[in-house]
C-alpha cells in the first residue's frame, strides 16, 4: 500500500507510526503492529498506533526520528506493508519462562532493542523478566559482548588502561574528580565515562558540566586520553553500548535494576573503551543499592567472574554508604568539594581516604605495591591538580579554575536541630529527594551541604544540614519536604528507659 507521509513531531522513544483506522481494516492490521515503511531505497520497521483524527485516509504519520530514518518529505508518497514481529519477542518469553538463553539469542535480543525493533511494552517485559528470572554468568558475558558490538569501540595507543566504576546508591560520591587526575598524573591512562543522574541528586557527568564539557564524540574522548592522560566523558554522547541507554529508560519508570543487566551495562563500557585493569566501587549499607555485606560480597564475586570472562582484570572495593561521601550533594556543591581537595583541603576525611584507597587499588593493580601512598603524595604535592586542570582546559573549560569560582543556589535554607544530643542515622534516601526538589541536578547550584554527620554532637538550634536552590519555590518545596521526611535523626544519650517489673503498668 502507497501513504502520503506526514510529520508528527513527537518521539515516543519507538520507531513509529500512526494510522488511520480505514487504512489498518485495509491492511488487516490493529494498534501495536508492525508495518515495513519505504522510501527510496530507505526501509524501516515500524509499530503502529491507530488513530481517525491525527492522520487522514491515505495518509501515514510519521513521527520523530521515523520520519527523519526513512528521509520522506511531507505528502511524498511511502510504501507500506504488514511485519511481523522480531523473534526477539519469543526469546523474552522464554526468559519469562526461566529458560537460558543462547549466544545467537542474545545477539539477536541486543540486536533489535539497539534498533529501537522493540515497542517500550516488550522492552519492559524484557527488564522484568531478567528482574524475576535472572542470567547466569554464561549469559551475563555473552549479553555484555553483544552490548559492547552494537555501538562504538574505542582503542589507545598508550596502555595498559585504567578504569573505575561505581555501582552506585550512596550521595555525594564525588571521588571521580579525583581519582582520574591522580591516576593520570602518575603517567596512567584512564579514558573515564560516566552517567547522568536517573534517580540520584547528581551524576559524575552532572557535576562536571559546571566547569567543563562532557559531551564528547569517540574521537575527542580518544585524543584528549592520549594528550593530557585523562578525560571526564558523558557516556550517553559517545554511543558506547547503546543498547544499555534504551534499556535504563525501561528500567527507570519500574524502578528495578536487574543484577545480570546492571554487571552487562557497566562492564559492556568498560570493554568498549579497552580497559586492562578496572576497579569497582560497591557501597554497601541501608538505603543503598546493595544493603548487606553478603550481597555486595556477590556482586564484587559476579564483577571479578566476568572481568576473566572479557579479559579485564577486576578488583571491587566495599565500601561504606550508609551515609553520604563527604558534606556535599548536587551538581555545584560536589564540584566545589572536590576542587577545594585537590586544592589542599583535607577535609572532608571521607572523600580523602574513600579517594587514595580507590586510586591506590588502581596503581597496585599496575604493580606499584604501594598504590595508596602514591596516591596521597600526588593529591598533596599539587600534581593531581594540575592534571586536572589540563583535562579540564581539553574539556573546554577554564584552565585556571579554583572552586572559589563555582556558583551556588542563590537562594538558601539553615535546617536546625529540634533536640540536642548527636547524629543516630542519615537516611540517604530521603537527602536525594530534598535535593531533588530543590532542583538538583538540573539546577545546578542546587541541593544540600550536611553540617553533621554519624556520631557528631548536636546542640539544639545548631544547623544541621543547608539546603541550595536557583529558585525560590523549588526552595520552599524543599525545606517542607526536609520538615515532613526529617532526613537527620538526632538521638538523645539515652536511647530508651526500662523500668523495673515493680513499676510496670499493666
Amino acid at each position: 500500500m502507497k501513504l502520503k507521509a506526514k510529520y508528527v513531531d513527537v518521539d515516543t522513544g519507538e520507531i513509529s507510526v500512526v494510522m488511520h483506522d480505514f487504512d489498518c481494516a485495509e491492511m488487516g492490521i490493529r494498534e501495536r503492529d508492525r508495518v515495513k515503511v519505504g522510501h527510496e531505497g530507505k526501509t524501516t520497521v515500524a509499530i503502529v498506533t491507530t488513530s481517525d483524527t491525527v492522520v487522514k485516509k491515505g495518509e501515514i504519520g510519521l513521527l520523530g526520528s521515523t520520519f527523519h530514518t526513512i528521509g520522506a518529505e511531507d505528502k511524498e508518497m511511502v510504501d507500506v506493508m504488514a511485519s511481523s514481529k522480531p523473534e526477539s519477542v519469543e526469546y523474552i518469553r522464554k526468559k519469562m519462562d526461566g529458560a537460558e538463553l543462547n549466544t545467537a539469542e542474545i545477539n539477536t535480543l541486543i540486536t533489535d532493542i539497539s534498533s529501537r525493533t522493540l515497542s517500550n511494552i516488550e522492552l519492559s517485559a524484557y527488564v522484568t523478566a531478567l528482574y524475576i528470572q535472572g542470567m547466569n554468568l554464561r549469559e551475563t558475558a555473552d549479553l555484555t559482548k553483544a552490548m559492547v558490538a552494537s555501538g562504538e569501540t574505542i582503542s589507545f595507543d598508550n596502555g595498559p588502561v585504567y578504569d573505575f566504576h561505581s555501582v552506585g546508591g550512596c550521595p555525594g560520591n564525588k571521588i571521580t574528580l579525583l581519582v582520574v587526575p591522580i591516576v593520570a598524573a602518575a603517567g596512567c591512562t584512564i579514558p573515564k565515562t560516566s552517567s547522568r543522574a536517573i534517580s540520584s541528586a547528581a551524576g559524575t557527568s552532572d557535576i562536571v558540566e559546571v566547569f567543563a564539557n562532557v559531551a564528547l564524540s569517540p574521537v575527542q574522548l580518544k585524543t584528549i586520553t592520549e594528550k593530557v592522560g585523562g578525560v571526564f566523558a558523558w557516556g550517553g554522547s559517545l554511543n558506547l553500548a547503546p543498547a544499555d541507554d534504551l534499556i535504563i529508560k525501561a528500567e527507570y519508570p519500574l524502578g528495578i535494576d536487574p543484577h545480570a543487566q546492571l554487571l552487562a551495562s557497566v562492564m559492556s563500557k568498560k570493554k568498549a573503551v579497552g580497559a586492562n585493569y578496572l576497579v569497582i566501587d560497591i557501597p554497601m549499607g541501608v538505603g543503598t543499592k546493595v544493603p548487606t555485606m553478603e550481597e555486595a560480597k556477590v556482586y564484587a564475586r559476579d564483577f571479578i567472574q566476568l572481568g576473566e570472562q572479557l579479559d579485564i582484570k577486576v578488583e571491587c572495593a566495599i565500601t561504606y554508604g550508609g551515609q553520604p561521601v563527604g558534606r556535599a550533594i548536587g551538581p555545584a556543591l560536589e564540584s566545589i568539594e572536590a576542587i577545594s581537595i585537590l586544592e589542599g583541603a583535607k577535609t572532608p576525611n571521607s572523600v580523602v581516604e574513600k579517594t587514595v584507597s580507590i586510586a591506590g587499588m588502581l596503581f597496585e593493580m599496575g604493580g606499584d605495591y604501594q598504590g595508596a601512598e602514591k596516591a596521597r603524595q600526588l593529591l598533596e604535592n599539587g600534581r593531581a591538580l594540575k592534571k586536572f586542570r589540563e583535562i579540564v582546559e581539553a574539556q573546554g573549560g577554564n584552565p585556571d579554575i579554583k572552586s572559589s569560582d563555582i556558583k551556588v543556589g542563590q537562594f538558601n535554607v539553615d535546617v536546625i536541630a529540634k533536640q540536642s544530643g548527636y547524629v543516630g542515622g542519615i537516611m540517604n534516601k530521603a537527602l536525594v529527594r530534598i535535593a531533588r526538589t530543590a532542583g538538583s541536578p538540573n539546577d545546578k547550584g542546587a541541593g544540600l551541604v550536611i553540617s553533621k554527620k554519624v556520631g557528631n554532637k548536636v546542640d539544639k538550634g545548631e544547623t544541621i544540614f543547608t539546603i541550595y536552590a536557583d529558585n525560590e519555590w523549588k526552595l520552599q518545596e524543599a525545606v517542607k519536604l526536609a520538615v515532613r521526611l526529617e532526613p537527620i535523626e538526632i538521638q538523645g544519650m539515652v536511647l530508651a528507659r526500662v523500668p523495673s517489673f515493680s513499676r510496670v503498668s499493666l
